[in-house]
């Protein structure tokens, strides 16, 4: 059998890409689901153009529509980052993902559960990453999981068990099925 093909944040395959320098590699990721799954791997900050390392970012204001922040210079991302992920997004549109891992807690990339710091500095637990956001809204129904739920072994299996799912309904879409050949009528 062919690899799945999913998207995942850059930094849990090794790559040192974090804003300090380092990595977050997973070796359950690499090691195991490497074994099934082609890595599409994506890092905001780097493809977008800032360095590594790089200053600290986080996002501000409110959670439905957080800013992207740099924290010591308050140098605001968001535009660009917002413009950037739509390019990236059509590119990756293209690759036939069926799943997307993404780096918990990230200021980019987080998918639930970010931190979002109000104009008094203090955190609301419940952003979600500038590029994470606009990868949910224009791929609803490709299974997504973070880092950290990963972990679980409840989500991981149903994550991994959609993964499979979606690649099957889209091999079978390419194959000329459509949804109603999926109907059965008892």
């Amino acid at each position: 059998m062919e690899k799945i093909k999913i998207g995942i944040s850059k930094c849990l395959l090794g790559e040192k890409v974090r804003y300090d320098g380092g990595h977050a590699h997973d070796r359950y990721i690499t090691d195991t689901l490497g074994q099934y799954f082609d890595f599409i791997s994506v890092c905001p900050e780097v493809e977008y153009g800032l360095p590594v390392p790089r200053e600290a970012m986080c996002l501000t204001g409110v959670p439905e529509n957080p800013r992207l922040v740099t924290i010591k210079s308050g140098i605001d991302h968001t535009e660009g980052m917002k413009k950037w992920a739509q390019g990236r997004l059509d590119d990756l549109a293209k690759e036939g993902l069926c799943g997307f891992i993404f780096k918990s807690r990230s200021p980019s990339s987080g998918m639930q559960g970010v931190k979002v710091y109000n104009e008094k500095g203090v955190p609301v637990k419940s952003g979600v990453g500038i590029f994470a956001d606009a990868f949910l809204k224009r791929f609803p129904l490709i299974p997504v999981i973070d880092d950290g739920r990963l972990n679980d072994p409840g989500l991981r299996e149903n994550f991994i068990e959609k993964v499979f799912v979606y690649y099957r309904w889209l091999e079978f879409l390419k194959k000329g099925g459509k949804p109603k050949d999926h109907i059965h009528w008892s």
